[in-house]
């Protein structure tokens, strides 16, 4: 027999074609009963929605800091302006895999320096001719029971995603690949590309490689996400379209 849950389904597949009375009669279900089913459905989807925004803010603040346990992380984002407990913040990074990196004592002085390039983009999330803004960022797809990485590169003209990568490391081969597939098809001399201060942003090598091909370099300010917001507003889309196909 047919659960309760699985003919409200039906009825709300087949809505648009027939009336709804005749399909609740049909099903033998109540009006009050599908409506209270349909509430449960959008709630539950406006939470998986939050949470992946959340679990975005995490990826991106462990990028940049991957010391921070559970309790620091905590702290981050409230300073970002997100209501979070600490063990909600212990179970997702969990989920996710994340886990603080232990700092390894060191008998020299110093450590080498990150590249850090100033704010080119300045919130200017437009661009008047293609291939003259680009900004990148890094996301995380559930597959399964795990977690592979989308690296991406979105042209400000007309915000199409004009390379990506995946990968199952988010490491500095991700971002390398997903910059050598663009410019197989590009020249890329003078262009702006900008991301936040993640650990491979900011390392020399891939500032290196933007140097070879004539690019510049820039990068949010740290611990503020909305300099970088076009590529979140577009995994946030791309997340809402994984639930939809859930």
């Amino acid at each position: 027999m047919t659960s309760i849950a699985a003919r409200f389904q039906i009825i709300e597949d087949l809505r648009a074609r027939h009336g709804l009375a005749w399909l609740l009669k049909l099903a033998a279900v109540s009006r009050s009963g599908y409506y209270k089913w349909r509430k449960s459905i959008t709630a539950a989807k406006e939470r998986r929605h939050k949470e992946h925004e959340l679990e975005s803010h995490l990826l991106a603040i462990h990028r940049v800091h991957p010391y921070f346990g559970y309790l620091r992380m905590t702290v981050a984002l409230r300073r970002e302006g997100l209501r979070v407990n600490h063990k909600k913040v212990y179970r997702l990074m969990k989920q996710l895999g994340i886990c603080s990196v232990i700092r390894k004592k060191r008998r020299f002085f110093g450590k080498q320096a990150s590249v850090v390039n100033p704010n080119r983009l300045e919130r200017q999330f437009r661009a008047d001719t293609p291939r003259t803004k680009l900004v990148t960022d890094i996301t995380y797809i559930r597959a399964g029971e795990h977690f592979v990485y989308l690296s991406v590169i979105q042209d400000l003209y007309n915000n199409e995603i004009v390379a990506w990568h995946l990968s199952e490391r988010n490491d500095l081969a991700l971002v390398h690949e997903t910059l050598d597939r663009l410019r197989q098809h590009v020249d890329l001399s003078g262009v702006i590309l900008h991301s936040d201060q993640g650990f491979q942003y900011t390392s020399k090598p891939f500032n290196r490689k933007l140097n070879q091909l004539g690019m510049l370099g820039s990068h949010s300010r740290r611990g503020n996400c909305l300099d970088n917001a076009c590529t979140r507003v577009f995994f946030l889309s791309f997340k809402d379209r994984e639930n939809i196909l859930e």
